[in-house]
């Protein structure tokens, strides 16, 4: 071995420690909170892994689906679930690979999400659901309405995904960018620098909330620690999400299904109005909501706007 192999060898060595060494600070650091903690917390064994839910409330059932953005999970409806549970049976999931469900090592598609929300609504709720679902989520509510029509009622979509980035399916870039966050050391390292406390808060003024005053502590922690619950595992989903394994193509589903779908959405959010539509001409029984002054999450920013909406639609 050359000198000058040994020092590479050396120096490789070196930076594959400081970012192993950096990454476990970052796990520690973001759990340490306990922001996702619940005395309710209750677990549906499914056959991937357990699934973590939370349910309140007497009436007609309601399942509550979060984004499939990096540390989403339940905790996003945590400033109405309560108010939801007085005249609904709530259910609200983190969903396979998100907040304080299993995570386990494995690709995560649109479909496996679709196959677990039925099988949920089957076996945990067992009677007629409606769903509320944001963002990515809101293309699980479609697919599930698609493939077993019979178990779902109403459907309320808020800030559904743009319809044409459905679309776009894994591409060679795509790919490699899974495969380079899946790996141990790096892949792990990168994904913790877009996961900071910092990140979050860039990310949540720059495009999911309108009032950067409504971003609190708080919601910080919940996402931070979500994206590093119980440790490297939460960034599986994450590498899906960016090889877009999630995405699929539900123009043909929003054209058959017959159920009541309604959309609500954020007048700030960029291009929300021409996703919107898309989405209505594709299905014009859809009937649409905005919210004034709101991003990505008016559930958060204006939660008392959005009960007032849902009290009327549900």
């Amino acid at each position: 071995m050359t000198k000058k192999t040994g020092t590479i060898l050396a120096l490789t060595g070196l930076a594959a420690l400081t970012m192993h060494i950096i990454n476990r600070v970052e796990f520690s650091l973001s759990t340490v909170n306990n922001a996702l903690s619940s005395p309710n917390n209750k677990y549906y064994e499914w056959r991937f892994g357990k699934i973590r839910y939370s349910q309140k409330g007497n009436g007609s059932p309601l399942l509550l689906l979060h984004d499939l953005t990096k540390g989403s999970s339940s905790y996003e409806f945590n400033k109405i679930f309560d108010e939801l549970s007085e005249n609904h049976e709530v259910f609200a999931i983190d969903m396979l690979g998100y907040g304080l469900s299993d995570k386990p090592n494995i690709t995560y598609t649109s479909y496996l999400y679709v196959q677990s929300v039925i099988d949920f609504i089957k076996n945990v709720i067992g009677k007629k659901t409606s769903i509320l679902a944001t963002g990515d989520a809101a293309s699980i509510a479609v697919m599930t309405a698609h493939n077993d029509g019979e178990i779902i009622d109403q459907i309320v979509l808020i800030n559904p995904q743009n319809l044409n980035r459905l679309n776009r399916i894994p591409s060679k870039r795509t790919k490699l960018l899974k495969l380079l966050i899946d790996t141990p050391v790096l892949g792990t390292f990168v994904y913790n620098m877009v996961t900071t406390k910092d990140a979050f808060r860039r990310s949540f003024s720059e495009k999911m909330f309108y009032n950067p005053g409504m971003i609190t502590e708080g919601i910080l922690d919940a996402y931070r620690e979500s994206s590093h619950q119980p440790d490297c595992t939460a960034k599986y989903t994450f590498a899906s999400y960016m090889g877009r394994y999630m995405n699929t193509n539900i123009i043909h589903a929003l054209k058959q299904i017959d159920h009541s779908i309604y959309i609500i959405y954020g007048t700030e959010k960029k291009d929300n109005q021409m996703a919107v539509e898309a989405y209505l001409s594709h299905n014009p029984s859809i009937e649409a909501f905005p919210v004034s002054y709101t991003r990505q999450y008016p559930h958060l920013e204006r939660s008392g706007t959005v009960l007032d909406q849902l009290g009327i639609l549900l």
